[in-house]
């Protein structure tokens, strides 16, 4: 399946990614972009979807699924990273949770065409400031990224980020 130059991985690339991970639990609230995930990850065997009312919820959640056994992982748009910093760190850095996060980056790949949104300005020194281990997914090229930064974080039990490119607002 050919990829639409505004989304980084086809809704059958992240359930496949996702399985091969040993996600239990996909906590997220969808944007335009992984909101197109939905049908195939509630289809997805072995994985549950849980969507939150707020960005701040899903670290908790993802937080307490952790601490009971569980293997999470939040999925949000930047401008919910933006909304749910003082959850991110209670659960990163003051409790420690090692729970690993896809945030999509905002009209990244359509940059040119939307010169005003300003997650292109803001997203990367927020991501940055928070000093987590990230990687950031901006081609089809580095999309295996998201695979093993999660394994490398999940053995060194850090929290991590995959900051994935996205198109449109």
């Amino acid at each position: 399946m050919a990829i639409c130059p505004h989304k980084m991985f086809t809704s059958e690339e992240i359930v496949q990614t996702f399985n091969g991970l040993g996600l239990t639990h996909v906590v997220w609230i969808p944007d335009t972009t992984l909101g197109q995930w939905d049908e195939a990850l509630r289809a997805a065997e072995g994985l549950q979807l849980v969507q939150v009312c707020r960005e701040g919820e899903a670290w908790a959640l993802a937080a307490g699924l952790y601490l009971g056994g569980a293997r999470p992982m939040v999925c949000i748009q930047c401008t919910g990273l933006f909304e749910s910093g003082d959850a991110l760190r209670n659960v990163a850095h003051d409790y420690q949770v090692p729970v690993f996060s896809l945030i999509g980056y905002r009209s990244y790949l359509n940059a040119s065409s939307l010169p005003g949104d300003t997650c292109l300005k803001f997203t990367e020194p927020v991501v940055e400031a928070w000093g987590l281990d990230t990687v950031f997914i901006d081609g089809p090229d580095k999309k295996p990224l998201l695979a093993s930064h999660y394994r490398a974080c999940q053995e060194k039990q850090i929290p991590g980020i995959a900051l994935m490119a996205e198109g449109a607002a």
